[in-house]
């Protein structure tokens, strides 16, 4: 179906700074809120899930393990003008993992949102 949402969970520390983030570097909408618990932004079909620690999904595993922020799975965004993004954000004080790296299918660059979710910027090679 054409509109239905694709979902990403990402677990964060604060749920309110993750809207924020969202919402104001990569125009984000904020969909619903039950901050500080949990929330939803949307962008395009890319529905956000930001659950917090006292979110449901936020608590332990049987084993005893905790979901928590961060890993290396992310988001990834195309982008246009690579360096124009990566100065854009630098400016805003958002924290980056590493440089910009180039492949043999484009240039990227890790960053983290407030809670260390990783977010991938890639610009394609022109060919």
């Amino acid at each position: 179906m054409p509109d239905e949402l694709v979902n990403v969970r990402y677990m964060v520390d604060d749920v309110e700074a993750a809207v924020d983030f969202y919402t104001r570097h990569f125009g984000f909408t904020l969909r619903t809120s039950a901050a500080p618990a949990f929330a939803d932004v949307t962008r395009g079909p890319l529905r956000v899930l930001l659950s917090g620690p006292a979110s449901s999904a936020g608590r332990p595993m049987p084993d005893g393990r905790v979901p928590e922020p961060g890993g290396w799975n992310r988001l990834h965004f195309v982008v246009s003008d690579l360096d124009a993004e990566v100065e854009r954000l630098r400016a805003a004080g958002v924290s980056f993992r590493n440089e910009v790296i180039s492949g043999p299918g484009g240039r990227q660059i890790v960053l983290d949102d407030p809670a260390g979710n990783p977010i991938e910027l890639f610009q394609p090679r022109n060919e």
